[in-house]
Formats: C-alpha cells, structure tokens, sequence
C-alpha cells in the first residue's frame, strides 16, 4: 500500500546467473522439508496464517538452474538442478503445488517435483526454444509455446492441440474462461474454453478457441494495441454473459483496457475501450509535461478497480484506480518527483549545517596552498537563507561558488575531458551504481591510447562487471557494438593472467561466446552476399556511365576554304605529284629485293637449298 521496497534478495550467483522468470507458488504451498530435522506439527493458527500467505518464489536463471527462495523466511530453500542447459524462460506451479514446469531455450519442458527437487518428467517441447507457459484450469492439460502453440495432456505427455501461434516468440499465455459458453455438452474439463497469448514486437494479442475437433488451427479473434506488450493481465470469465476485461501494458508505457464477450469468431481486431497514460503536471518552471511510463496493471479482486505500478524500476509507485470506462482515453496526472521525495525525507536524518564565523579558515582540497579566504555572509543575509520565504528560489551552485571565491579555471583539467585516471574512476563508479550516463560517456570514446590506459589502470574486481557491461552493450545496435569490441580487446589482452585464474570463467563468459560464435557463423553467408552485392552494383553502375556519355557529332559545324592560297598551291602540288611518283617507283624496287630475302631466307630454315630444281621452280 505504502509502495515502499518490502524484501530484497540478490542471488550469490547473480552475475553469473541472472534471473530470467519468477512465479509464486499458490498460497499455502507445501514446503519441501527443512534441514533442521523432521517438520514439527503446526498449531491450528499457524496453519490458517500460512494457507493465506504467498511464501515460496520460484526463479529461473539465465544457465538453467531454478532456485525455490522463502519470502517467510528469507532464505533460499533449495536449487533445481540438471534440467536445463540453457537459459529458463518461463515457471509455472501446478494447482496441487508440489509440482513445478519450466521451459529453456534447450527445446524441453521439464515437470518438477519439489519435494525431492528431481525431474520428474522431460521432454522436448518444440524444434526451437520453447519461451511460454500455462496450465489449465483443471490441471490436466499445458499450454506450450515457442513461436507455434501446443496444448499437451499432462498424463500421457502428447500434442493434444495445434495451434498456429505469432510470427515471433510467444510472451504470454493465459486462460480467459473456466467454463465453455454452450453448456449443454458435458466439459470434459478443455474443450470450449478460450485462451489468450501474445508475442514479442507483435502489437496484436490472439485469442484462441479449443474445439472438439482437430480442424481449425487459426485464432479466433484478436485484440490491437499500440506497441508490444510487456504485461498482460485479465478477469476469467466464470459466467456465460460475463466479459472478460483485458488489461495490457504496452512497451511504449500506455495502459489498454478491453471488455468483450467472447462468443466465437470476429474479423476485425478489437481496438481498446479505454486507454490510460500518466504524465507530471507541467507547472514550477518545468513547463511541458512528461510523459511517466506504466510499468505494470493489475485488477483487484472486486474486477473494478486496477492496481496501477508506474515510475521507473528502482523506486516504482503503486496505486489503486477505480475504473470510469465511458472515456476512451484518460491521462492521469501525478508529480512523480513529490511522491518519491517524500518518501525519501522520510527516510533521512536532518542534517545541521554548521555556522561559519569569520575568524576561521576553511580548507578546500584541490588549490595549491589548501586555502581561501571565506567571504562571511552579512547578518542580515544569514538569516535570510535560514528562512527562506516561501515565494524565493533557493541560491543556485554558481552563487554559490561565487560566494566561496573558487577561482574555478584553475581547477579545470587543460583541454576540458577528463584524463585517463579519472575514466578509470568513472568507469568503475558507473559500473557499481550501474548509471548508464556514465557508462555512456566513458565507453563511447573512440581513442585507442584511452581505451588501454583506462583498462590498464582500472581494478581487478572491475573487470568481470566490466566484461558483463560490454556483453550486454553488444547485443545492441551495430554501431556501439563496434565501440565495444575495442574495450573487449584491450580488456582480454591487459587482464588476460587475471582471467585465466578464475575458475568460473567459462559461465562467466558464456553469453560472449555465444555471441561470438552466432556472430562469427553468419560472417560468411554475410561476405559471399556482400560479393555479391558488390558486384550487381558495379555492373548497374557500368551501364549507367555508358547510357551516360553523349554521341559525338560528326558533322563539321564550320567548313573555311582560302581563294588565294589555291592558286599557289596548284605549282606547288605538281611538284609533289612528280616527287611522290619517282618515290613509289624506288619504293616498289625496294620491296620486290626485300622479299627476294625473305624467301632465301625461309629456304635455309626449312632446310631447302638451291640445289633442288624442282622447288626452285615452284617458288618462282
């Protein structure tokens, strides 16, 4: 109610094993026997007490392990281990709650027992990883889902349904009714009942129909919101007449709210009845109003009211709003910033200020010398900042600074950016307090000699974090990934014999290399398309040139003939004329002897001589 931090549980194994999926065990689950000995008998009241409260959380991890963690007590109770070899991507407790199904990017669904903490059953769920889980209303049937959804019967471990499912892995599955809509066949305990999933980048959730006969795969009808959903949560319907309210919470931080009978098939998808949005009031200087993103919703047991959980994921605030569905869009109003610093106030201790009297010197690190002298306030001016009136604006940090007469352009570093040492300083911080502006401003420098000294010069307890930053930084966009391969580098170059020594190093480096190896196999279907490519753009680029150039004219634009000069010219050409005759005549000569020589020649290679009359003839 008070929206305060209740219980915090970090994982010994957090950085190797981050948490993928949680889910509650139903209230009053049976708890697998504590190691202090056999379970003692519980008083009647001990019983009622533990029946309503939620104790036990199952989490899944990122390397396939699921830890079983008491909110009760505090503690982890046990580990479930050797199902999965890769990352979990969905829990879900059974209604009888000794029993637990997960899924894993390995393909399988494993059944659990957690009283034993032993597989109890495993079997491969789909041909790519299988990210989604529901069970039914009855218990005897699990919905499954990878990119198809299967509906399996838990006895016998077979595909009872197929269903054609999204485009892109499944993120949420649930039931919408307990009881099918016609109710003059007898249920069987599955079939007529609607269920609802939705998919990662798909703005459209699906509702799908179980029918008594295998033929329709498609869905039956569909809901459309404004981005992808990131938390879904629903009213079952439990009486024919009744709609089912469908409460959505979009990337984007918008909340969708639907109310819809489900009675068979629609075309169109369904827009929303009603869309919430909170954003801070645009007064006190700040005058455009932001928008406050809505992180999760959830109906209240009476159906009317929503639990609303906004703000950011550190400090989210969490409110209960009662419904007026007649608007189709309502922006709330909240000063985020109040409520938080509120909180906080209360929290924190009143610290006193000291008073400064003018005999004293004060000491600032940082000024060769180590001291400045104190301009003291005027009596009245004191005062005046201890009460302060309400309408004044509190004195800004230049006034301030002005005020300590800090000669500030000594104290900058020549050149404005920060020197290596300091970045190592800044990296380590922002990776302690995980602010991504830091982060930012030390990982996105583009100079090698950077770089290095700043790994060379940062601690060794860094590095793992560090190396975990830039694994996530790698899966992003192409142009930080590139940034980041040069940390990368210069990180496993420096600290190598540092690494070496861990002996949890490969799950530690697991997701890099991984990485790195998908990475590494599409480089060569990436280099033969990019020949390709390569070459299509040079031959279109050729024959752009060619249908380019322009056809020369070959017709002279300007023919200029001289009179006077023909009349010399004609003595002149005669005496060429005769010239060019005598020449031609010793020209020919020279010729006819030239290829006498030849052919002498030709004889002494082929080995014929004079002697032979007969060739002799032939050649003549």
């Amino acid at each position: 109610a008070g929206s305060r931090l209740q219980h915090e549980y970090v994982p010994s194994a957090h950085l190797s094993a981050a948490c993928t999926c949680l889910a509650w065990a139903p209230a009053g689950a049976r708890q697998p026997p504590s190691k202090d000995g056999p379970l003692r008998k519980k008083r009647k009241s001990e019983v009622g007490e533990v029946d309503k409260q939620l104790d036990i959380l199952a989490i899944g991890t990122a390397v396939g392990s699921i830890l079983l963690y008491s909110t009760v007590k505090g503690e982890l109770q046990s580990k479930l281990d050797g199902g999965h070899d890769s990352r979990v991507n969905c829990v879900r407790w059974h209604q009888d709650s000794c029993c637990l199904y997960s899924c894993s990017d390995d393909k399988h669904i494993v059944e659990w027992n957690t009283q034993t903490c032993k597989v109890k059953c495993k079997w491969k769920g789909d041909n790519s990883s299988v990210t989604c889980l529901c069970i039914s209303p009855d218990g005897k049937m699990l919905l499954s889902a990878g990119r198809t959804i299967k509906l399996w019967d838990l006895e016998t471990k077979e595909v009872y349904r197929h269903f054609t499912g999204h485009a892109t892995s499944v993120s949420s599955l649930m039931f919408t009714t307990v009881k099918p809509m016609n109710e003059s066949k007898p249920f069987d305990g599955i079939t007529g009942l609607y269920f609802l999933s939705g998919a990662v980048h798909d703005r459209l959730l699906s509702v799908w129909y179980i029918r008594a006969e295998r033929k329709e795969k498609n869905a039956v009808m569909s809901f459309t919101v404004t981005d992808e959903p990131t938390f879904v949560d629903l009213t079952v319907s439990e009486v024919k007449e009744e709609p089912v309210k469908l409460a959505v919470v979009c990337r984007d931080g918008q909340l969708h709210l639907f109310e819809h009978i489900l009675n068979g098939y629609c075309k169109k998808p369904l827009t929303s009845n009603c869309t919430i949005q909170i954003a801070t009031p645009g007064n006190d200087g700040d005058t455009t109003p932001k928008p406050v993103p809505i992180l999760a919703a959830a109906f209240c047991t009476d159906k009317q009211s929503l639990l609303l959980v906004y703000g950011n994921t550190l400090q989210p605030i969490i409110e209960k709003v009662s419904l007026n569905t007649s608007e189709s869009h309502i922006c709330l109003v909240r000063d985020v910033q109040k409520v938080l610093s509120l909180k906080t106030d209360a929290a924190l201790t009143k610290v006193k200020t000291p008073v400064v009297n003018s005999d004293t010197k004060v000491l600032v690190p940082g000024i060769p010398g180590h001291s400045t002298a104190v301009k003291t306030p005027a009596s009245g001016k004191e005062k005046k900042k201890n009460k302060r009136k309400p309408g004044e604006t509190e004195e800004s940090i230049e006034e301030r600074l002005g005020a300590l007469d800090i000669d500030v352009s000594k104290v900058k570093t020549p050149g404005g950016l920060p020197q290596t040492d300091s970045f190592a300083v800044l990296l380590v911080q922002g990776l302690e307090s995980n602010d991504a502006e830091i982060l930012n401003k030390v990982l996105n420098t583009r100079k090698e000699n950077i770089v290095k000294n700043t790994v060379a010069r940062m601690p060794i307890h860094a590095v793992i974090p560090l190396l975990h930053e830039l694994t996530k930084r790698l899966q992003g966009n192409p142009y930080s990934a590139s940034l980041m391969v040069r940390w990368l580098k210069s990180v496993f170059t420096l600290h190598a014999s540092y690494l070496s020594t861990l002996p949890d190093l490969i799950p530690q480096l697991g997701m890099l290399y991984q990485l790195m190896e998908s990475r590494v196999k599409t480089l060569q279907k990436l280099s033969r398309l990019h020949g390709r490519l390569f070459i299509l753009v040079a031959q279109v680029a050729s024959s752009q040139t060619v249908q380019e150039v322009p056809e020369v004219n070959q017709t002279a634009k300007l023919v200029y003939e001289d009179d006077s000069s023909e009349e010399e010219g004609s003595d002149d050409e005669m005496i060429a004329d005769k010239d060019s005759d005598e020449n031609w005549d010793e020209d020919e000569e020279k010729e006819e002897q030239s290829d006498e020589q030849d052919m002498t020649v030709e004889k002494e290679i082929n080995g014929d001589s004079d002697l032979e009359p007969e060739n002799e003839s032939e050649e003549e």
